[in-house]
């Protein structure tokens, strides 16, 4: 069953502290900030008025990218990451992207197959997590 919340733009600097606890904990906090957080667009999902949640988006032409998605460890698994994802993909559609793309951590690959995103290319590594590409065109469905 999934959690109500409440998704709207946020700014890239309330991204951060999510960020940092979810993606990069043994990080600075600086290490988590993009050079291009300036040209992005920021989403958070929100529970009991508290964020728990957040997503960026980054459009080029027509294709988007998303990056530093993370959902506070105690809230994943209620669907609410899914629903902004949801959200943020048909968001990243009515700008006019055709296609969007993610590094992807390898642990997650499932999650996002259920998005429709597929792997692309050969897996990488950001230190000592694995990576991949995964990709999906925004003509289908978003499921």
């Amino acid at each position: 069953m999934s959690t109500i919340v409440q998704i709207r733009p946020i700014t890239a600097t309330e991204t951060y502290p999510l960020r940092h606890q979810v993606l990069w904990p043994q990080e600075t906090l600086e290490y988590v900030k993009l050079n291009s957080d300036d040209q992005g667009h920021h989403f958070g999902a929100f529970s009991n008025g508290l964020l728990v949640s957040v997503i960026s988006l980054f459009i080029e032409g027509n294709v988007a990218r998303f990056r530093k998605f993370a959902t506070r460890p105690d809230c994943q698994g209620k669907g609410i990451g899914s629903q902004l994802l949801r959200h943020v993909m048909e968001y990243a559609r009515t700008k006019g992207a055709k296609r969007i793309w993610c590094d992807a951590r390898a642990v997650n690959e499932a999650f996002y197959r259920a998005f429709g995103l597929e792997p692309e290319g050969n897996r990488f590594h950001r230190g000592t997590i694995p990576y991949m590409r995964m990709a999906r065109d925004l003509n289908d469905p978003i499921i």
